[in-house]
């Protein structure tokens, strides 16, 4: 069964904005989606139907093959985490232990019960010791770790993530990544990433999805949409640096193959050089 599924899902802000247009798309148990698309494109509204908190002009979004309703919204919350871009506009509680226990608490679990899901989402996101702090004295990487703490708290099967690098620096953008797979791979966790910054795609995901103009007009592997030049136009987005690298390498007659990432392209070099 698929756990999130939209269908024909369209979505007109006041009246005239089509943000989206008839989207259809499905995530699995376990993926990592990218969906990757320039502002504007209908990333960030396409996010806020997976849980709820927009609510679909026509169409509609399944989660474990139910509509959303009023009387499965919490039930949809659970399940489908969504991880904003900006960790300001999701972290309001005095402290990061507050703030991470508030999505538990709100469900009526015991008091051991929400200590025990505190301690393990911070250790999960090497916060552990920041308990006491205030969240508006973190760094913008320690704020993202506490939001996405906050979303490990209620245990979800899918963890949705809004620009996720944003306003990080090469170094807190890499250790995000490592977290993020790291809750794939081992907690089984579902990740869809919505960014614009390609070079980060394929150490993220193993299927993307490309939007421009509220649709989706490509969904595949990385090598399959980056193989493609017209989708990668319509969206003014560009190849990943690593797969320029390789291509330049080809038109000066060295033979190797396009790679997406580093380790890729390193294998790919290493059998070349021997």
């Amino acid at each position: 069964m698929n756990i999130i599924e939209a269908r024909n899902l369209t979505h007109v802000y006041r009246g005239k904005i089509t943000a989206l247009d008839a989207i259809n798309f499905t995530a699995r148990p376990g993926e990592r989606i990218a969906i990757i698309g320039a502002n504007g494109a209908g990333k960030s509204t396409l996010f806020k139907h997976f849980n709820g908190i927009l609510k679909p002009t026509s169409g509609e979004i399944l989660i474990k093959g139910k509509c959303i309703s009023n009387e499965n919204i919490i039930e949809v919350r659970k399940t489908v985490g969504v991880v904003f871009q900006d960790p300001d506009d999701q972290i309001f509680a005095p402290t990061v232990k507050q703030d991470v226990a508030f999505g538990p608490m709100n469900l009526g679990l015991s008091m051991e019960e929400i200590e025990k899901r505190v301690h393990e989402s911070l250790e999960t996101v090497r916060l552990t010791g920041f308990e006491e702090r205030a969240p508006h004295h973190l760094s913008t990487g320690e704020k993202k770790k506490v939001a996405i703490a906050g979303i490990l708290a209620m245990q979800p099967e899918v963890l949705v993530l809004d620009e996720p690098t944003a306003g990080l620096d090469p170094g807190g953008a890499i250790r995000l990544i490592k977290l993020i797979n790291g809750m794939n791979r081992y907690l089984g966790i579902t990740t869809i990433v919505s960014t614009h910054e390609v070079d980060i795609v394929p150490m993220l995901a193993d299927r993307v999805c490309i939007m421009s103009k509220g649709k989706i007009i490509g969904d595949g592997t990385p090598l399959e949409i980056f193989s493609s030049p017209e989708l990668i136009k319509k969206t003014h987005l560009r190849l990943p640096m690593v797969a320029q690298l390789m291509e330049m390498l080809q038109e000066e007659g060295v033979p190797v193959g396009v790679k997406f990432t580093l380790e890729e392209a390193r294998d790919e070099l290493l059998k070349v050089v021997k």
